[in-house]
């Protein structure tokens, strides 16, 4: 039997707009932060916070950029931009000790909303960033799509399921 131990993202490269390759960076990404609305009244013992199923709070992705470059500048157009995350998951099989490389993918697309500079330093990187609002999401693993967030057309798709399917309808979408 195969004991997985999954060690570590081996190395990754960021898409923008199918094959461009982008520049060196590094990369934050987004936070699923639920967009709740706080229950109490008759027949609650205290109050608890609901979530509003498949809405989000404003979910952003942050390039952080060793240099500046012609890529950091073209992420100053007020547009909608795809970045296509691509990695590299480690994971050793302690049973076999052999390593594997499982696939990992990260798809945004978003529209700029804050470019850092950063600063000039000599012999330092400037530490330049972008930050991007995102509209759409989608995680895959291994050829598996984990999570898919469309908020702009009602889709949000957790291991299969379509937690905004019914809201579609209900809305004659």
């Amino acid at each position: 039997m195969a004991n997985l131990v999954p060690e570590k993202l081996n190395d990754f490269r960021v898409y923008r707009e199918g094959n461009n390759l982008l520049g060196i960076a590094d990369i934050q990404l987004p936070s699923f932060e639920a967009m709740t609305e706080t229950v109490r009244g008759a027949g609650i013992a205290g109050e608890y916070e609901s979530p509003n199923i498949g809405h989000f709070q404003s979910m952003k992705l942050t390039l952080n950029w060793r240099v500046l470059n012609n890529d950091f500048a073209s992420l100053l157009e007020p547009r909608v931009i795809s970045f296509d995350c691509r990695g590299a998951n480690q994971v050793l099989d302690a049973s076999s000790g052999v390593y594997s490389q499982v696939p990992c993918r990260v798809f945004v697309r978003g529209t700029p909303t804050k470019n850092d500079l950063g600063k000039m330093e000599k012999g330092s990187p400037y530490d330049a960033s972008n930050d991007i609002e995102i509209t759409y999401i989608k995680i895959e693993i291994g050829g598996k799509t984990l999570v898919e967030l469309d908020k702009l057309n009602y889709k949000y798709v957790v291991n299969g399921v379509d937690y905004l399917a019914d809201v579609r309808k209900a809305l004659g979408l």
